[in-house]
């Protein structure tokens, strides 16, 4: 245990953390030259092209120390978007150190701190590391200066690095040696170890990566994961190297990787404990159950694929343990899937995932977050899906979520930023200045306005030069109001949302007009109605297509020509009690990129 070294590389997202891990990787010859590529560890062509991670990873460096020891490094790889700072959390409670990671060129942002208090948390040992020394535009000693200001270090302590041109590696390989401590742990206790990820394989079940705590765990052993109460038998356990390497026992203090032949992937709780089912030790304390905090309808394009969604969402959660999902069904789009993302970017991640890895086209209803209703009867009600939403006549009072959102950006953006954030509904709750070039903004604000396109707002109005992060705080008395939409009368209901009532009426005449655009023209009017209750607040007609039908009356008596017109109208009148609106999946989708 003395020779192992656990750690993570901890950032903002865009500042390297991938392209050092693939520098540590190959100046330790832990991979060849024909296997290495850019972003190793990023397996899912989705993280090549975004540049981020979504998934963590674990990969063992074996690293020979100028003292002639050889030492075991465990790199747990971290995502760094807001969305999985649950992935950021599992991984920090398996690790002893962790690289904080700070761009060179952009200084400390707002996940940076984040993360960075995640590890503080965790009492993890945090050596810093200034990245992209090597560009044109590197800050080296005002970085540093904003270094030393978070986290109180010496000026000394922080290491120079350049992921790119491999500059300061061995000096990051030695610090991880020197400076983080080996791990604790009795390896003649009884068996407790923290599962940290798990992914599916399609031949052999789900193979669960963890941290031994305490004890060992051999091939063959009878094991139990606490949170299930299940038990089951090692099949096999092992390292993780750029593939599996099989061994007949793993330590205490290592990660490793165990096949058990699961097949479900509600017996793998990320966060849990696995111990010896004949000699149980007790559950490690600190981890949560995730919660989300985005919810969308997912439905198949047709009708009959909905059985092979059904699939794949399974599939999808086995790799991803935040998603979660429940059966939902839709006059308008049929059967479905309500699904809890942690954020807008988890979302669209998994719709895309989708796509791509199980060939699904789907339809993804407008994202709402998960309020709290209060009957007169004094039920509490929560309230994930408008249809949820129960009668006004009904309901004392309706809460809802509240964020704190931390913005770091440049001082010639504060009133961009204000402009935004308060026609948002957000307080200003502080204001300083890091230096005098950063300024950090604290609003809290609803989640329901953060849902939409705040995030792209927020980097076009700063030209990208503001960081947020956001962290949720409370539930909050709220006038939240249901808003239908109506075609010809009747209710769509894929397309209702749960709106501040303050906002409404603008939100409902910007959505009528999108709809005029998307939907086709039928041969009878169409009256596009948006609704709160029975009071309607928007209208849009969409006229009818009209067909010529005098074309073949040359001259003659008005009357005849009337006479056809009338029999036309009688027609378009018919036509339109028994006509249906066909609305296009882009209808569906426009309302998620509604411009102001």
């Amino acid at each position: 245990m003395k020779k192992i070294r656990n750690f993570c590389i901890i950032a903002h997202i865009d500042h390297g953390k991938s392209t050092l891990a693939d520098r540590l990787l190959q100046t330790t010859n832990t991979i060849s030259e024909r296997e290495m590529m850019d972003q190793v560890l990023d397996d899912m062509d989705l993280e090549r092209e975004k540049g981020i991670t979504i998934k963590s990873h674990a990969i063992q460096i074996n690293y020979k120390h100028t003292d002639g020891v050889e030492y075991i490094l465990n790199l747990i790889d971290t995502p760094g978007h807001v969305d999985f700072s649950y992935e950021v959390s599992r991984a920090l409670a398996a690790c002893e150190g962790a690289l904080l990671l700070v761009d060179a060129t952009q200084g400390i942002q707002a996940q940076t701190i984040s993360n960075l208090y995640l590890a503080v948390d965790n009492n993890l040992e945090i050596i810093p590391v200034i990245n992209k020394i090597d560009m044109d535009g590197a800050m080296i000693e005002e970085v540093k200066d904003q270094i030393i200001e978070l986290i109180g270090c010496k000026s000394e302590d922080i290491l120079l690095a350049s992921g790119r041109t491999g500059i300061g590696i061995e000096g990051i390989l030695d610090a991880i040696v020197n400076r983080i401590p080996c791990p604790k742990g009795d390896p003649e206790a009884p068996l407790q170890a923290l599962i940290f990820d798990s992914v599916f394989n399609s031949f052999r079940g789900i193979i669960v990566y963890y941290r031994i705590m305490n004890g060992s765990i051999t091939k063959g052993e009878k094991i139990k994961f606490i949170s299930t109460d299940q038990d089951y038998v090692a099949d096999e356990v092992g390292i993780l190297k750029l593939t599996m390497q099989e061994q007949k026992k793993v330590q205490c203090g290592d990660v490793g990787y165990l096949i058990t032949g699961i097949k479900n992937a509600k017996e793998v709780k990320v966060g849990d404990t696995i111990v010896n089912a004949i000699n149980p030790a007790p559950m490690i304390k600190g981890f949560s159950e995730v919660k989300p905090m985005v919810f969308a309808g997912i439905y198949p394009v047709l009708t009959e694929d909905f059985e092979e969604l059904r699939e794949c969402m399974d599939k999808l959660q086995l790799n991803d343990a935040s998603l979660t999902y429940e059966l939902e069904t839709s006059q308008a789009l049929g059967f479905g899937f309500r699904c809890g993302f942690l954020g807008l970017l988890h979302m669209e991640i998994i719709q895309e995932r989708l796509e791509r890895e199980f060939d699904q086209t789907v339809i993804t209803t407008v994202p709402n977050v998960s309020f709290i209703a209060y009957s007169t009867k004094g039920d509490i009600i929560r309230v994930n899906n408008p249809s949820e939403m129960p009668d006004p006549t009904q309901m004392n009072n309706i809460d809802e979520p509240f964020i704190k959102a931390q913005i770091i950006t440049k001082p010639e953006y504060i009133g961009n930023i204000m402009t935004l954030c308060l026609g948002k509904r957000g307080m200003l709750i502080n204001q300083s200045y890091l230096t005098q070039t950063r300024v950090e903004l604290i609003f809290e604000m609803p989640l329901t306005e953060i849902v939409f396109d705040f995030y792209d707002k927020l980097k076009s109005q700063t030209r990208g030069y503001a960081s947020f992060d956001y962290v949720p705080i409370e539930y909050r008395e709220s006038d939240i109001v249901k808003m239908d939409i109506l075609l010809n009368g009747e209710k769509v209901d894929a397309l209702s949302a749960l709106i501040h009532r303050s906002r409404a009426q603008e939100f409902g005449r910007k959505l009528c007009e999108k709809l005029k655009e998307l939907l086709p023209r039928q041969q009878f009017q169409i009256a596009i109605q948006a609704a709160i209750g029975a009071k309607v607040v928007a209208r849009e007609n969409i006229s009818a297509m009209r067909k010529d039908v005098t074309a073949k009356c040359y001259g003659g008596d008005i009357s005849r020509k009337r006479k056809l017109l009338e029999k036309q109208k009688e027609g378009k009148k018919r036509m339109r009690q028994i006509g249906n609106v066909e609305v296009p999946q882009e209808a569906f989708l426009a309302v998620l990129k509604l411009d102001d």
